[in-house]
């Protein structure tokens, strides 16, 4: 955090983690490049057929041959958050903007304070004004864990 201008700035490091099930991916070009913020960032379905196994239940996304699942086996969450295979880091903002405005209505100062969301393409950001007019901006960024949601 920092202050500027009367202004709380705050930067906050979200670390988003892949759903069971699925694993965040860098595609092996973008290795020792620097790649656009998750556009090289895949998402896989992985195999659970031992864990699920073991935990009494008998269907793994990637190798069920249950009729009842859904063709398109990725979650729901990930079907907002991507285009196609690959994350994109403007949905996954605009999605927690959406988050976030719908849970300030439920805290109890919200009354006393205003949030305002603020144009980003990158990250979230958020303007909250108290009634004596001082600013606080919440700037949130997004990383990822590579790998499987287990690790």
């Amino acid at each position: 955090w920092s202050v500027h201008k009367h202004q709380i700035l705050y930067k906050l490091l979200v670390f988003l983690r892949p759903p069971p099930g699925h694993s965040f991916i860098l595609d092996e070009d973008s290795l020792w490049q620097q790649p656009e913020p998750c556009s090289d960032i895949r998402v896989e379905l992985e195999c659970t057929c031992s864990r699920e196994h073991l935990m009494g239940l008998n269907w793994c996304f990637l190798h069920s041959s249950d009729k009842k699942l859904p063709k398109d086996q990725r979650s729901p969450l990930l079907r907002t958050l991507c285009t196609g295979s690959y994350l994109e880091v403007e949905r996954i903002g605009s999605w927690v903007q959406h988050l976030v405005e719908a849970a300030w209505w439920r805290l109890p100062h919200w009354r006393q304070q205003r949030l305002r969301v603020q144009p980003c393409s990158r990250s979230c950001k958020f303007l909250v004004t108290s009634r004596s007019q001082r600013h606080s901006c919440i700037e949130l960024f997004f990383a990822l864990q590579q790998g499987s949601s287990d690790n």
